[in-house]
């Protein structure tokens, strides 16, 4: 038998064996009299095959509440992610849950170490951003008694809360922005490689660009990091590679950091030679010189809502009906970065 991702063997891997609902193999173990008596032996023949013993954690789970969120995190350094964790947070606090914070560190395997240990802990839901779990493994947690939340990747199913943010729309407008001020030589410098917003936002530059008829050229992006190093190295690289344009759109403002950096070490300017549009609209982005063009996302009110479905959810405050996708509009802030007409 395959061995289940989370735990050598679990009440999902018995369903599996005994070709039943885990909710059948639950009521088999809390001696639920709804049970046939042929159904039940069949299924402790394969608890006892599988020398399966119930998670004592699951189990209290079912039981009684815990009053604690676990929140798993790509990288609590990135600002745009630590903001999201904030709102958790104070929604949290409100209504007196505690919360464990996981930082990834952006790796997989990681992240599959911290889900067994919020399991071993007894949350009572967790909240994923941008997770790279796959959707079987999600639903298990489901399966296993856990309220799930996702932010910034869709998880589709009605049993999961979602909110995300209008990523594609917002980067198709920052691209129509800076064709407006008379670009069409655009780079685009993304982040991680799987960060889910970073693919949404590459793909908002695509139909931006295809909209007025400019031909998306590949070697206008480069990877970046969301770091302001990563920023700096990205812009050098397409400099160095020979490429010539007027304006870059930045996944984040950490990287448009870097880029300005890059742009006073070369005697570029902003934005008479380059535009330069960020997106979280950080703090430091409207002190910059010249003000950097930005994205204002409303994370805090990202992780506000999206622990707010979820404790109401715990609490038993929420139906099956009950709406459970949250889309949070972004908008522009043109400053001075990009706000120049080129002649």
């Amino acid at each position: 038998m395959k061995r289940s991702i989370v735990m050598d063997f679990n009440i999902v891997d018995v369903a599996k064996a005994a070709k039943v609902s885990p909710t059948t193999v639950s009521r088999v173990l809390n001696n639920n009299p709804l049970v046939k008596s042929k159904t039940r032996e069949k299924v402790l023949k394969v608890i006892e095959q599988l020398n399966y013993v119930p998670n004592a954690a699951a189990k209290n789970l079912r039981q009684q509440k815990t009053f604690t969120i676990g929140i798993i995190v790509p990288d609590i350094m990135v600002a745009y992610y630590s903001n999201i964790v904030k709102g958790i947070q104070n929604k949290a606090h409100a209504e007196k849950f505690k919360v464990i914070i996981c930082d990834t560190q952006n790796n997989k395997e990681i992240e599959l170490e911290y889900l067994q240990l919020l399991t071993n802990k007894t949350v009572d839901g967790m909240i994923l951003i941008e997770s790279l779990l796959s959707k079987p493994v999600v639903m298990e947690l489901v399966e296993r008694g856990y309220v799930i939340g996702a932010i910034g990747r869709s998880i589709e199913d009605p049993k999961i809360f979602n909110v995300q943010t209008n990523t594609t729309d917002v980067a198709m407008q920052v691209v129509e922005h800076l064709i407006e001020q008379g670009h069409r030589e655009i780079a685009f410098i993304s982040g991680y490689d799987n960060a889910i917003d970073s693919r949404d936002r590459l793909e908002g530059y695509i139909r931006g660009l295809e909209k007025h008829g400019i031909p998306y050229r590949p070697e206008f992006v480069e990877n970046g990091g969301f770091y302001k190093k990563s920023g700096y190295s990205a812009i050098k690289r397409l400099w160095d590679a020979g490429h010539t344009f007027t304006a870059v759109f930045s996944a984040n403002d950490e990287m448009a950091l870097g880029i300005y950096e890059a742009c006073r070490e070369a005697n570029i300017r902003i934005p008479e030679d380059l535009a330069v549009f960020g997106v979280d609209n950080e703090r430091v982005s409207r002190y910059l010189v010249p003000p950097l063009s930005t994205v204002n996302q409303l994370k805090i009110e990202m992780g506000y809502f999206a622990a707010e479905m979820l404790i109401k959810k715990i609490n038993g405050e929420m139906s099956d009906d009950d709406e459970r996708l949250v889309v949070v509009d972004s908008q522009l802030c043109i400053r001075a970065s990009s706000n120049y007409r080129r002649v």
